[in-house]
């Protein structure tokens, strides 16, 4: 196994704050908003610019404070280390205090409180009870008596925060519903995010042993996570076939297949991440998991809008 290299301390504290965000996988939130509206637009020729600015801010914000969260919970919990394989992180680094970190976190969290309001008088109750289970989920994703990233769930919790309710609720801001064709375009989105954390357990396997996490990684072995990893990669370009049975807007095209000239690319990025034993080179791999699951989404927006106009 690689030795991580001593991590050098980002030159500003703007710069160190911009780091712990996690800017790299924020994406993991703008792909399901912006499939959410090419999504209405096809079905419905509807596109209300507030709510989906509000969508999209609301959903980083509930990112980032989980991620700020994430980063003051392992480091209080002693599962990140200065040692870590992964990109350094301000509270194991010394950069920043768990405190401050988590201060932010609940700002982060604020801020997202704030925008649901609006959002709720958009949507109604139902966004109410989605906005405070994200919110919830956010806080319990390192914090509670049972975690989820300590658990084997972490990629259930992705698949339908990131994926049903992200693109759901979307969808259900533009159009007062959300429809069958809309609720296979949020699991195909979910199943790529929640690629992204099989890749990061896998990365983070030895260190998440050591410290108590029992991902899916660290429960099911290697080779179970590996094979779940090919199915969350790789079955979302077949079911794409299911688009043609579910007329957008009372249409089919072959537009709706873009996507599937990504699936090259989500070949290789499996059969490296097989190849590939825990290390350092797992961050490009994490980041590049995170832009195939931003290009699925904006290939399958665009077949969308060409489906529509074309």
């Amino acid at each position: 196994m690689s030795t991580p290299a001593v991590p050098i301390r980002p030159l500003s504290h703007a710069a160190v704050w911009w780091q712990t965000l996690r800017p790299r996988t924020l994406t993991v939130s703008v792909a399901p908003v912006l499939l959410g509206l090419a999504l209405a637009w096809s079905l419905a020729g509807v596109f209300r610019p507030l709510p989906a600015l509000a969508c999209l801010l609301g959903a980083l914000l509930i990112q980032i404070g989980t991620n700020l969260h994430n980063d003051a919970g392992d480091f209080l919990r002693g599962a990140d280390t200065s040692e870590r394989l992964g990109p350094p992180r301000a509270c194991a680094q010394g950069w920043l205090t768990a405190r401050q970190v988590r201060n932010a976190a609940w700002g982060a969290f604020a801020l997202a409180f704030l925008v649901g309001i609006y959002l709720v008088a958009v949507g109604g109750w139902p966004i109410v009870a989605l906005g405070l289970a994200s919110l919830a989920a956010g806080w319990a994703y390192t914090d509670g008596p049972r975690p989820i990233a300590y658990s084997a769930t972490g990629e259930l919790f992705v698949w339908l925060f990131f994926g049903l309710a992200a693109v759901g609720g979307t969808v259900y801001l533009q159009l007062g519903q959300v429809p069958a064709a809309a609720w296979l375009g949020a699991h195909l989105l979910g199943t790529l995010a929640a690629a992204v954390i099989t890749v990061n357990n896998l990365r983070d396997e030895d260190e998440d042993r050591r410290s108590g996490k029992r991902t899916l990684v660290v429960a099911g072995g290697r080779r179970l996570a590996l094979a779940v990893l090919g199915l969350l990669l790789l079955t979302p370009f077949p079911l794409l076939l299911l688009f043609l049975l579910a007329p957008m807007g009372g249409h089919t095209s072959p537009w709706l297949l873009l996507p599937w000239l990504l699936f090259p690319q989500a070949l290789r990025l499996y059969g490296e991440v097989r190849r590939t034993a825990p290390g350092p080179r797992y961050n490009a791999l994490l980041g590049a998991t995170a832009r195939l699951q931003l290009g699925f989404a904006a290939a399958l927006a665009l077949g969308l809008i060409l489906a529509r106009w074309l």
